[in-house]
């Protein structure tokens, strides 16, 4: 697996907590959308850690294909 699976053309928002560290999934494969559950395991992906700088809604990237990597920047419009 060379590219990561666009799981959804949109992004996964989540009420995130000031302070608490999430784990995105960068390959797209987890069952548990955005976040890693292992699903990687045996390819190159590693998740990308995430910690919130405050309370509120964060948009993860669901295409995979951000430049903002785990963080939504629009580009699943053009896809």
């Amino acid at each position: 697996m060379d590219k990561p699976v666009c799981s959804k053309k949109a992004p996964y928002v989540v009420e995130a907590q000031e302070g608490r560290t999430y784990y995105y999934c960068t390959c797209g494969l987890t069952e548990n959308q955005p976040f890693c559950d292992g699903k990687h395991k045996g390819t190159n992906f590693v998740p990308e850690r995430y910690t919130a700088t405050k309370d509120g809604n964060v948009y993860f990237c669901g295409c995979r294909a951000s430049k903002k990597g785990a963080l939504c920047d629009g580009v699943h419009k053009n896809l």
